[in-house]
């Protein structure tokens, strides 16, 4: 009988990583929550329940199994999650904050990956005196709370999605920055840079086509678990009232308008914090395991 090979090294690199996840479930459940996210923020105009219809005579009225138990609305629908003060479906405003969060977050994470990897690049490969003005900059701004930064230059530029997500992403590159100069001082001793160097190739060719595969893997790892830190970072301006204004909802707005109704309904807190931590638990989860599957040190152990 032929000998096969089940090593998951020797299968394609998707179905190792899938191989690799079925043998770690909480890894696993991390990758379901979020894509239950995903498809709850794409498919979140499908839910019938208006997000910003208001109906004060269904005001502050619990979970609900019962169809009459939003009077008055255009859509006869449970209230699955309650209403909030204003008598506004609690599910659907919090599916359509999940989109809201996740679109806020993504931006932010694709400004900072292309900020922060570009000059990390840049400073590792040139070094000198351009690597020192780029290193003190991420100093600087390292030393620096992130979110009271973002709050300071959301409070100058006002609120909105795009504006969040422009300062959440300006203001977090520096960690993207910081890893991969690391890494490319680090690859760019090789010895397949030296022979590339020796063939002719030019820098921008070495930079791009040699140095930034390599670094793939450390940059997946850090914007997984950087979008943990946007998601955060926008609930809590949306919280104090500097992130996605009113009445389009999201997470940290729904929390905020909780305040004063804490007591009288549980459940307009509760629901939005169980589905932020959710996320962003699943997000931390997801982002330990990439680092281990890419890191070769962890490679046994997975």
């Amino acid at each position: 009988m032929a000998l096969i090979d089940t090593k998951p090294t020797a299968a394609p690199k998707r179905r190792r990583y899938f191989a690799t996840l079925l043998r770690h479930p909480l890894a696993l459940a991390a990758h379901a929550v979020l894509a239950l996210a995903v498809a709850t923020a794409v498919l979140a105009s499908v839910y019938p329940a208006d997000p910003l219809k208001q109906n004060l005579m269904s005001s502050l009225m619990p979970p609900s199994l019962k169809v009459d138990s939003l009077p008055g609305s255009q859509a006869a629908l449970p209230a699955f999650m309650g209403t909030d003060a204003l008598g506004r479906d609690l599910m659907a405003r919090i599916l359509l904050a999940i989109r809201i969060s996740l679109a806020v977050s993504s931006l932010a994470v694709f400004i900072a990956t292309a900020v922060g990897v570009f000059l990390g690049l840049v400073a590792g490969y040139v070094g000198g005196v351009l690597d020192s003005v780029i290193m003190r900059i991420v100093d600087a701004l390292l030393s620096l709370p992130f979110v009271v930064l973002a709050i300071a230059v959301v409070a100058a530029i006002g609120p909105g999605l795009v504006n969040v997500a422009l300062v959440l992403g300006l203001t977090g590159w520096v960690t993207f920055a910081k890893l991969v100069r690391g890494e490319v001082l680090r690859i760019k001793q090789y010895s397949f840079i030296e022979a590339a160097h020796a063939t002719g190739c030019s820098g921008k060719r070495i930079l791009f086509r040699h140095i930034l595969p390599q670094t793939v893997g450390i940059i997946l790892v850090n914007a997984t678990l950087t979008m943990g830190q946007m998601i955060i970072s926008e609930a809590t301006l949306s919280f104090l009232g500097l992130g996605v204004p009113p009445p389009t909802p999201s997470l940290g707005g729904i929390l905020s308008d909780a305040q004063q109704t804490f007591f009288a309904a549980w459940w307009i807190v509760v629901f939005p914090g169980l589905v932020l931590m959710a996320i962003i638990l699943a997000i931390n989860i997801a982002g330990d395991f990439l680092r281990d599957y890419f890191d070769p040190a962890e490679e046994g152990a997975l």
